[in-house]
């Protein structure tokens, strides 16, 4: 990307991420039989997107200085973009007729896939081992809720 792209979209990130860490405030902070409130999830994603914001646009002010030409003309990847954004909605569509393991797998399978073809073994096992290790922190250790595996799958 180019500077002055990653620079503004770093801003515009900070200020999703604290409009979203403001608004998770206003969330009651427990449900019952949980210990962990429904403002935990969003109030971390906005802090986490801060983050990550200043931190672009810390990474943008030490870009090499560039020709005027780069980034215009630079062909941008429709099929790739296209394919997650449809899958993403999928998950969403899918993430309470599947639960939360097995449709993050598949979002994940298709996205590493999407990204970079081949590497089937590793993708499957970072899409496993991700999806059962945030299923089990959450639900296990943190006592919150996510949709579990299909009643349909008898397991």
């Amino acid at each position: 990307m180019s500077r002055a792209f990653d620079r503004t979209m770093s801003v515009v990130f900070l200020v999703v991420g604290t409009a979203f860490a403001y608004g998770s405030l206003s969330i009651s902070s427990s449900a019952y039989g949980s210990h962990v409130g429904p403002n935990i999830f969003p109030l971390g994603l906005g802090i986490l997107l801060m983050l990550i914001s200043l931190r672009l646009f810390y990474e943008t002010l030490k870009y090499p200085a560039a020709p005027k030409e780069e980034g215009r003309g630079a062909k941008l990847d429709y099929k790739r973009f296209l394919v997650i954004l449809a899958s993403a909605i999928g998950y969403i569509m899918l993430l309470e007729e599947i639960g939360y393991v097995i449709s993050t797998f598949i979002f994940l399978m298709i996205g590493f896939q999407t990204m970079e073809r081949g590497k089937w073994l590793y993708s499957a096992v970072i899409s496993a081992g991700f999806s059962i290790g945030v299923y089990y922190v959450y639900v296990e250790l943190l006592k919150g809720t996510l949709p579990g595996l299909p009643s349909w799958l008898g397991l």
